[in-house]
């Protein structure tokens, strides 16, 4: 038989905190439960109005870039006589860099199309939601898979001779390793910095590292032919 003190009515202004099954708010006092405070915001209004202030912001410096510097445009084109180098957008230079190294096949619609598809796919997973270290749960064993993914890609990106793309995977692979042997209580602030980030931000990352050295070097490293140049001895 249940304890008959969990049917018994009271008077209280607090319904969360009330040990009761059944409370009578007085008029005197709000309905709503008090919660304790926390940092977050409500996404109406506080997150719409933050994002219509970022967007109208960006839309006025845009405007003003515009109109303060002309756009880079060259001429109209002409099939007789196209460009040496003939360069992507700087959006798409990432891409054009790839290709320089890897096959069409491979460059062009298989690395694209693992991205779209792990965009699709992801959402259906298991989301890190509280974002742990990656090396702070079973830390031997994602060192063995971090071990075999990293060598495997090294080894890869060596074979193709995609020196631009090793060295930023080098430099993420050095820094996951100095998270793997740093702590939450680790003296050093960048140590306890890089210990907290979860998979997604290596991940991340790498991805947006890469993304800028390829864009880089094919704004500023590439002439005629694609071949290698330096910036100051032009194109």
């Amino acid at each position: 038989m249940a304890d008959s003190k969990d049917f018994t009515a009271g008077v209280d202004s607090n319904a969360k905190k009330s040990p009761r099954r059944i409370v009578f708010i007085t008029r005197r006092t709000s309905a709503q439960v008090k919660a304790e405070t926390e940092d977050q915001v409500q996404t109406f209004p506080e997150v719409l109005f933050r994002a219509a202030v970022a967007i109208m912001t960006l839309a006025v410096a845009l405007v003003w870039i515009s109109l303060i510097f002309n756009a880079p445009l060259e001429g109209l084109a002409d099939p007789s006589h196209t460009p040496n180098p003939a360069k992507a957008p700087w959006y798409f230079l990432g891409l054009q860099e790839m290709l320089h190294y890897f096959p069409p096949v491979v460059a062009g619609v298989l690395v694209p199309g693992l991205v779209v598809m792990a965009l699709i796919v992801i959402p259906y997973f298991r989301v890190n939601i509280e974002a742990e270290g990656f090396f702070l749960k079973d830390r031997q064993r994602r060192l063995r898979i971090f071990y075999v993914v990293a060598g495997l890609l090294c080894l890869l990106l060596i074979w193709r001779d995609v020196y631009a793309a090793l060295v930023p995977t080098l430099i993420m692979a050095g820094l996951m390793l100095l998270a793997a042997q740093s702590s939450p209580q680790s003296p050093s602030a960048f140590r306890r910095y890089l210990a907290a980030r979860p998979l997604s931000y290596w991940v991340m990352t790498w991805f947006l590292f890469e993304l800028v050295v390829l864009t880089a070097i094919g704004t500023f490293f590439r002439g005629p032919g694609w071949a290698w140049v330096l910036p100051w001895q032009g194109s």
